[in-house]
């Protein structure tokens, strides 16, 4: 056994991991220099320049959980009475006593499932890289596992949806990533081994705590167990609790908090969450995987993965040419993995590369967002996008797909619109950098997570920039009419710099002046783009 892997199953078994099972697996741990501590992540890690060059991704945040089109966390929700995911699992395919998120899981179907042609609209909408759903907090590998038989090739469509997807992806020309958020399963599915606190049902319990694998003979799912599913009961909802209020008040003090540590008193749970997704990164070779964790999943052990990832890419490319992400990093961890902030904003130009990651509507495929017309517009995407390019980061952006695979056509229409706005801008985003200020403007935005409506809406005065082959560009996050004035341009804030021609992307040369408190611009009532119209301004000294 080499050193480095004989230090990799030291520090997992510090950890109070069994680690016989990663000794015996078929792969092991990937030889090479990076150590399982952030020192050396740091140490080793260079942004690489494919993802500071691509801006955005689009992403397949696609599993069963899309079958009932109602949104999110349905596999946790509906296993709790008196939520409206309940009431429609109750009125769609029964009672949870016998109808559990296991007979969801098997609806899946795929039936419509295009890849290449759906990679191809991604693609021209912008994306230059692509992310597969791995695995779900509801447990089921969406790829050819070989650690966990909940997969989706015996499970739902019976097909390797990553393996898949990553083919189309590649045979794109795209960068491909993959998403893994089974850190979770263990405390997000505790509902299912509850029960009604009131009503007809009271007091019985749900599938997960009466079902083994045993009783699937002659059943579709003879031979798989349950409880490696829902991940067996480690914060089981006591008996006697005799309200929707109690069984509520329950859960939000004992299940319900986003937990990173592992499961208490079973540390094969984590050992073969490892043993996951290493098999992940082997299979499929991605080129950034995207943790649903704060720092990485399971503290030492996530490092332990961080760091096989790591190596395999200097196997893969020669040098570390990856990205890893996690969220609500300290300071020092974001030289070491990429910081990604979901669904949230930042209000500065930061100094390392990150991404946020947001949905066109619910993370997974709510038909009501189709029905009331409550996406995210193409303008919103875009707007969003000149915002986090022009302070140093990456868009990762959701198109929710309902159970059979096909999108809708309101998302039909927005993907149209983001085709049409980078026909004609694509030069300020693409192989772009951040200027040195990221731009000006009233919009406030509030630094961190989960935090996208609290943003107001963007004005003619909010302006972003990047710059890109010698030229600095200005995005209008809402489209201005007349003359425009763009403080930071002026001679009184940028001293050293001549402007010798404005254009606008699309249209042509636009008369300009400058003087010490802008560079004023007039602007054309219209603009080719429609929204978020983008000036090239080229001169001396401005880059």
């Amino acid at each position: 056994m080499d050193v480095n892997r004989r230090s990799l199953l030291a520090g997992i078994a510090a950890t109070g991991v069994a680690s016989r099972a990663l000794a015996q697996s078929p792969m092991g741990f990937a030889a090479g220099p990076v150590q399982p501590t952030w020192e050396s992540l740091v140490d080793h890690y260079r942004y690489p320049e494919w993802f500071r060059d691509a801006k955005l991704g689009l992403w397949s945040h696609w599993g069963p959980q899309s079958v009932p089109e109602q949104g999110d966390w349905y596999g946790r929700f509906m296993y709790m009475q008196g939520h409206p995911m309940y009431e429609h699992h109750l009125k769609t395919y029964g009672h949870p006593t016998v109808s559990g998120m296991m007979e969801v899981q098997n609806r899946w179907t795929a039936a419509r499932w295009d890849p290449d042609a759906l990679i191809a609209r991604y693609q021209k909408a912008g994306a230059k890289y692509f992310m597969s759903l791995a695995c779900h907090h509801d447990n089921l590998d969406c790829y050819d596992s070989r650690y966990h038989a909940w997969n989706s090739l015996r499970v739902g469509p019976k097909k390797d949806i990553v393996g898949t997807w990553e083919q189309a992806a590649r045979r794109a020309g795209l960068k491909f990533g993959v998403s893994n958020h089974a850190a979770h399963s263990w405390h997000w599915y505790q509902p299912a081994y509850g029960y009604d606190p009131v009503g007809e049902h009271k007091g019985q319990r749900y599938d997960a705590f009466r079902l083994r694998k045993a009783d699937g003979k002659g059943q579709w799912w003879e031979g798989l167990d349950p409880q490696q599913l829902y991940t067996g009961g480690h914060a089981v909802m006591p008996n006697g609790i005799d309200s929707i209020a109690g069984m509520n008040k329950w859960h939000d003090a004992n299940d319900g908090q986003w937990v990173e540590t592992p499961p208490p008193n079973d540390p094969g749970y984590v050992t073969k969450w490892l043993l996951r997704q290493i098999d992940l990164m082997e299979k499929y070779k991605p080129d950034i995987c995207y943790f649903d964790d704060y720092g990485l999943p399971f503290g030492p052990v996530g490092l332990q993965a961080a760091a096989d990832y790591y190596n395999r890419s200097i196997q893969w490319h020669g040098k570390i040419d990856v990205v890893l992400t996690g969220k609500q990093l300290k300071p020092n961890q974001r030289f070491g993995i990429v910081q990604d902030v979901e669904r949230g904003f930042t209000d500065h130009l930061w100094d390392e590369p990150w991404q946020t990651d947001t949905c066109l509507g619910d993370w997974f495929y709510n038909v009501a967002r189709l029905n009331d017309k409550s996406y995210k517009t193409a303008e919103q995407v875009i707007q969003r996008l000149a915002d986090v390019i022009s302070k140093n980061g990456n868009l990762l952006l959701s198109v929710p797909q309902p159970g059979d695979g096909a999108i809708d056509s309101e998302e039909e229409k927005i993907l149209d619109g983001m085709t049409a706005w980078m026909a004609i801008n694509d030069e300020a985003v693409f192989g772009s950098r951040p200027w040195r200020a990221y731009g000006e403007g009233p919009t406030k935005l509030q630094v961190g997570m989960q935090n996208e409506q609290t943003a107001g809406a963007f004005t003619a005065q909010d302006v972003r920039f990047t710059t890109n082959k010698g030229a600095l560009y200005a995005f209008f996050l809402s489209p201005p009419h007349g003359d425009v004035a763009i403080k930071t341009l002026g001679h009184d804030r940028l001293k050293d710099a001549g402007i010798e021609r404005v254009t606008l992307l699309g249209g042509g040369t636009l008369p300009h002046r400058r003087d010490g408190a802008a560079l004023h611009v007039a602007m054309p009532g219209t603009t080719a783009s429609g929204f978020v119209p983008v000036l090239k301004i080229e001169g001396r000294g401005l880059v």
